[in-house]
């Protein structure tokens, strides 16, 4: 049985068990060490699968039994493709996601797909054109605002990167410009929609404040000035 066939087999006997397997068990269940069975729980779990371990003399690990593994059959070219798409996020407002997303899709990969996947992944090279300042907003806090829909109070650098300007800001979303990100939104000091450059922003505060509806079409009009495309 590979590993990943193991894994599912592992989760479902845990979703019908009435009490804890301890690894002995699981082991003897399916014939391998208890070294493996706690290899494979230790990955389960660091892909967000929710096993427990009780401990005592009847204790063991268990699942909640409504909880389920969805299938996962991708190629060796796909996997590479997937994994190679979430390490460019690494320097995005969607780092914190594009990690857990990597360990789980790594924690289900078929056995034979893992070593040559890790090396063509190990010989890639990113070169990020624009380096996180040391002050510079957390990226993995932008992806937050913007599905909390709130109005923020940013501190934004001028293009001389001397002067700066506290706005209100009323986010829409994320772009993605050539090499940089950018948070768009309608602000308030110059009462247009503007997209600020998030190495620029140098202090960002969620304010208690649900924005106004404003009509899409302004967003829209503001996006067809450029080639754009949506992800989804």
């Amino acid at each position: 049985m590979k590993r990943a066939e193991r894994q599912y087999a592992l989760v479902d006997l845990l979703r019908g068990a009435r009490r804890p397997w301890s690894a002995t068990r699981l082991a003897g269940e399916f014939g391998v060490s208890t070294r493996t069975i706690e290899r494979d729980i230790g990955s389960l779990q660091l892909a967000g699968v929710p096993i427990y371990a009780d401990h005592g003399v009847t204790g063991g690990y268990s699942i909640l039994r409504e909880y389920s593994l969805p299938p996962l059959n991708l190629s060796a070219a796909e996997s590479l493709a997937v994994l190679a798409g979430l390490a460019l996020l690494e320097s995005s407002p969607y780092q914190g996601a594009a990690r857990r997303a990597h360990a789980k899709i790594a924690a289900v990969m078929d056995e034979e797909h893992w070593a040559p996947v890790q090396e063509i992944l190990g010989r890639m090279q990113v070169i990020d054109a624009v380096a996180p300042e040391d002050g510079a907003v957390p990226l993995g806090m932008l992806s937050d605002v913007i599905a909390a829909r709130r109005v923020v109070r940013l501190t934004y650098l001028g293009e001389d990167l001397a002067t700066s300007t506290v706005r209100d800001v009323e986010t829409m979303g994320l772009l993605r410009a050539g090499d940089a990100w950018l948070l768009s939104g309608w602000c308030r000091l110059r009462d247009a929609i503007r997209g600020f450059r998030i190495e620029r922003i140098t202090r960002l505060e969620v304010l208690d404040e649900v924005p106004p509806p404003r009509d899409p079409a302004l967003l829209e009009a503001d996006l067809a000035r450029w080639p754009t495309r949506r992800l989804g």
